[in-house]
């Protein structure tokens, strides 16, 4: 029954994408039944979820499964994190279709697949089944990030991604192929045992292998040097694939990149230096880029890769035996609630075609939609590490992780980057609260956009009530 209850998400989610698919076939199955349809089944998914909590550490179906799939707490908040998203996304879509006629309803289903491809590679124990898990999730997206077929920029972002990940792709299979070369097995319990007793370096084609699979991970997570394609993927997709890729992926490479850190100290003590730089070239490399930005889509994107920055200081802070996975997946929450937040409000202001989405589009929102320019500036502040939101809480036990590991020079690093961030999330606030208007920021009438934006800002204060063990 346990077995059961850590799997019946995965199960949900998948069969509604199947059912979703199936329906889309039929001309008198409107959008809008598609976008309901799809809410119910995230919302569904997620409250099943959430009975995962508390069921402890299993292995799933280990007889019929052969132990490739874990379930446990790290695994469930994941998977909570990702159905969230999965249903927001959904609630943002149905306001940005209404003024973009670019949809079918096949999207709703799409995204539901790639939302259970997220699902099962955080409980991925092995390494083809991550393989299998990564690619379900990848392919969703990029239909996703091309839905648009008549935009020159929603094609050149579909492209782009779609070529690298192919490359991100390949190198995670050479990875797992060299890794078995290496060890005798592909799951992740067989190859920490052989680390164990016979030591990371022992085999030359471990270390390679390994190293292909961390490039796939960075790649996915946007991370330096890994980062360049993120900027235009995310300026070329439609609002709400952007957010929904910000934040459910993100997760769900985060957890699977965990995963597999944890193998044995030994893997994760060799990687601790190259992560340490790579952390921190992610961190001030994002800001630089996201500094230069005039597009507010380019600017979170940009944002995300410093984010990506935050959470590699999670991964070098902790140890196999001391696995700090509340610190990351609290992360996780906080950042994919701001993130949702601005993509859901975005979603909504920006009109038809993406008409308001640079900083002067948005010149004295504030006196024109002053809840709307409030709730902005609440994610921003959330985002920038502002007391007293969620991101701030994040970002402050991310570094006190950090301390308690020793590593007192990234975190002292972390609050440089946090400091420089706050020049762009700030900037928006300015030209929102200190212009005057010279829009009527005209759009589509839709209390559900409202809702969903003030009840994510809610988010952003009642998460940071939660305690957390660092």
């Amino acid at each position: 029954m346990t077995d059961l209850l850590l799997l019946l998400p995965v199960l949900i989610i998948t069969s509604g994408a199947i059912l979703l698919m199936l329906l889309a076939a039929f001309e008198n199955v409107r959008d809008e039944i598609a976008c309901f349809g799809a809410m119910v089944i995230f919302l569904f998914g997620f409250c099943m979820q959430l009975f995962g909590l508390g069921q402890g550490d299993a292995r799933i179906f280990s007889g019929v499964f052969n132990e490739m799939l874990v379930g446990n707490s790290f695994t469930a908040v994941a998977g909570l994190i990702i159905t969230a998203c999965g249903f927001f996304t959904c609630l943002s879509s149905h306001t940005y279709f209404k003024q973009n006629r670019f949809i079918t309803s096949e999207y709703y289903a799409l995204t539901a697949f790639a939302a259970s491809g997220m699902m099962l590679l955080t409980m991925a124990q092995e390494l083809i089944t991550a393989f299998i898990s990564l690619e379900i999730m990848s392919l969703a997206i990029y239909v996703l990030v091309g839905m648009h077929r008549r935009n020159i920029k929603a094609t050149e972002a579909v492209l782009k991604y779609l070529m690298l990940g192919a490359f991100a792709g390949g190198f995670f299979a050479m990875g797992s192929a060299l890794m078995y070369g290496g060890t005798g097995s592909t799951k992740f319990a067989e190859i920490a045992g052989f680390i164990s007793a016979n030591g990371f370096f022992a085999s030359s084609i471990l270390v390679v292998g390994a190293f292909f699979i961390l490039v796939a991970l960075l790649f996915k997570i946007a991370a330096f040097p890994f980062h360049a394609w993120v900027v235009d993927v995310y300026d070329g997709a439609a609002m709400p694939v952007t957010g929904f890729m910000a934040t459910a992926l993100k997760t769900a490479v985060f957890a699977v990149f965990a995963n597999f850190l944890i193998l044995d100290g030994g893997l994760q003590a060799s990687w601790v230096e190259y992560l340490f730089y790579i952390a921190v070239f992610t961190m001030f490399g994002g800001n630089l880029i996201a500094i230069g930005q005039n597009s507010l889509k380019r600017m979170l994107a940009a944002s995300g890769i410093v984010h990506s920055g935050y959470l590699l200081i999670a991964l070098v802070a902790f140890t196999s035996r001391d696995f700090t996975a509340n610190v990351i997946v609290f992360y996780l929450a906080a950042y994919a609630v701001a993130t949702m937040g601005m993509f859901a409000a975005l979603s909504y202001l920006s009109g038809e075609d993406e008409q308001r989405i640079t900083f002067d589009d948005f010149r004295g929102l504030a006196k024109v939609r002053p809840f709307s320019a409030a709730a902005i500036s609440i994610f921003l502040l959330s985002m920038a590490g502002i007391p007293p939101t969620v991101g701030f809480m994040g970002k402050f036990y991310i570094i006190v992780n950090a301390i308690n590991a020793g590593q007192v020079l990234l975190a002292v690093l972390a609050i440089v980057s946090s400091v420089i961030s706050m020049w762009y999330y700030l900037r928006l606030i300015i030209t929102m609260y200190f212009h005057e208007a010279r829009d009527d920021f005209a759009v589509a009438k839709s209390p559900l956009a409202q809702a969903t934006t003030f009840f994510l800002v809610f988010c952003v204060f009642a998460l940071s009530l939660l305690p957390v063990s660092v």
